[in-house]
């Protein structure tokens, strides 16, 4: 007779599905390649959408609002009566997710479990509390921590020390070098190998089986960041793992892959047929410190010319909305509590580029010419994506953004090394105090193609 058991399955991701006694639950289901607008599968498959569309849940959680976690055109597949659970700080998500149709949302709370069919799902705090959840989750006298993609602070970590013994931990094995892609002539190559923490805290947790979980996607296929943006191999991973928690196994789940977890260990169980993969599975990612970064007028030849229409949009923007929202927004650190002038240079599709000057001043932005002073910040983006962040929701991971890619005077060098990246003044108009506007985007899209023709 078979002992009591978990089966786990990978969608993508930090997607899985975990079957136990008839029950099944999912997490952060992502059915869409690429997604997040541009994040690609890797190793690359392809999804049965008729075949999800059948599949049935007994729940699905979420661990967090971000796109490549949670998407509307991903849970359009789902039937709406499936109990959806959501870690959101944000209400807004809640109602878009009730406006595509779903009629069980519940919001989640940390430490404060739920219990559907065998199983018991447990969030924990994240480091950053109002962003991201981690989950546990107890069936068939296992236990299971699915740290997403979140970090684990020394609270947590204990707190987590004593819900073991741990028989697997999904565990975020990719860096990743969003912020320094933006600024590659000012960012030190990162080395290559795993933050000390991560060993330490595997250490702490002891589980039996530990995945490298999470990062299963790189850029466009010509993008200079998949030799940047990610530092780890999935063979460094289980080499440091494994030698630092040597009575661990180090299994790797490429999307579709199934196991069947049980007191006596790991036994290979059915893929999911829904999840297709294509061509070569054991992939790796290969790290080249900044990769020599092409210019940003060759990045923005690799997108469609904008429309009239589209591009007038963007010239729109950075004529008058951006000076109209720059008065909104805060740094968080000092360096713009002075007059700066800036530059934003907007690439075309031939590889054109359009430039903008702003004086800016504390709460205020004002159009100037270009010889109204010494530069003391830059910015350089593809007017596509410009308009995607725009009009689409598109994130800034993915929007090719480049920053004080120059040399300034002696003075603002030195003032630089007190500003941060993040603190760029599109930035800052973009992103800054909006929520869900990926989200928010699909959710038109979605609903616009619900409603009849119009005769």
């Amino acid at each position: 007779m078979d002992k009591p058991g978990l089966t786990v399955s990978r969608i993508l991701h930090a997607g899985y599905v975990l079957e136990c006694e008839g029950a099944r639950i999912a997490f952060d289901t992502i059915f869409e390649n690429p997604f997040s607008r541009n994040c690609h599968a890797f190793p690359d498959v392809r999804f049965d959408a008729e075949r999800i569309r059948r599949q049935r849940f007994d729940a699905v959680f979420i661990s967090h609002f971000h796109d490549d976690h949670c998407s509307l055109e991903s849970l359009d597949l789902l039937d709406r009566a499936t109990p959806l659970y959501v870690y959101c700080i944000f209400e807004e998500l809640f109602a878009m997710i009730r406006a595509l149709g779903f009629t069980q949302v519940h919001a989640l709370s940390l430490n404060v479990p739920v219990a559907i069919g065998p199983f018991k799902v447990t969030p924990r705090e994240a480091m950053d509390a109002d962003v991201d959840s981690m989950f546990q989750v107890q069936a068939a006298g296992l236990n299971l921590l699915n740290v997403v993609d979140s970090w684990i602070d020394e609270d947590t970590l204990a707190q987590l020390v004593e819900q073991g013994p741990w028989d697997m931990v999904l565990w975020p094995f990719q860096t990743m070098r969003e912020i320094e892609v933006l600024a590659p002539s000012r960012a030190a190559a990162a080395p290559p190998v795993l933050p000390e923490e991560w060993i330490r805290q595997l250490k702490a947790l002891a589980p039996r089986v530990v995945v490298p979980s999470s990062c299963q996607f790189q850029q466009e296929p010509w993008s200079w960041y998949n030799r940047a943006f990610f530092p780890i191999t999935y063979a460094q991973f289980a080499r440091e793992v494994g030698a630092a928690l040597p009575r661990a196994r180090v299994v790797r789940m490429n999307p579709s892959v199934s196991v069947r977890l049980d007191a006596d260990g790991l036994h290979p169980a059915a893929p999911l047929d829904w999840v297709l993969p294509v061509g070569e599975q054991d992939l790796d990612y290969v790290y080249e410190g900044n990769a020599a970064p092409p210019s940003s007028a060759e990045i923005a030849r690799h997108f469609a010319p904008l429309s009239a229409a589209q591009e007038a949009v963007v010239m729109r923007y950075c004529r008058t909305g951006l000076v109209e929202k720059y008065g909104e927004v805060e740094a968080s650190s000092d360096y713009f509590d002075h007059p700066r002038l800036w530059q934003l240079s907007v690439y075309g599709g031939a590889g054109e580029v359009s430039r903008f000057h702003y004086l800016l001043e504390p709460g205020r932005a004002t159009p100037v010419e270009a010889q109204a002073g010494a530069l003391a910040w830059t910015t350089e983006i593809p007017a596509a994506k410009l308009y995607a962040a725009l009009e689409l929701g598109e994130s800034l991971t993915s929007m090719y953004m480049r920053i004080n890619d120059t040399v300034f005077d002696a003075g603002i060098e030195r003032a630089l090394l007190d500003a941060d990246v993040v603190d760029d003044p599109l930035i800052r108009c973009l992103f800054s105090d909006s929520f869900g506007a990926y989200q928010a985007a699909q959710l038109r899209r979605l609903l616009a193609r619900s409603l009849p023709e119009q005769p």
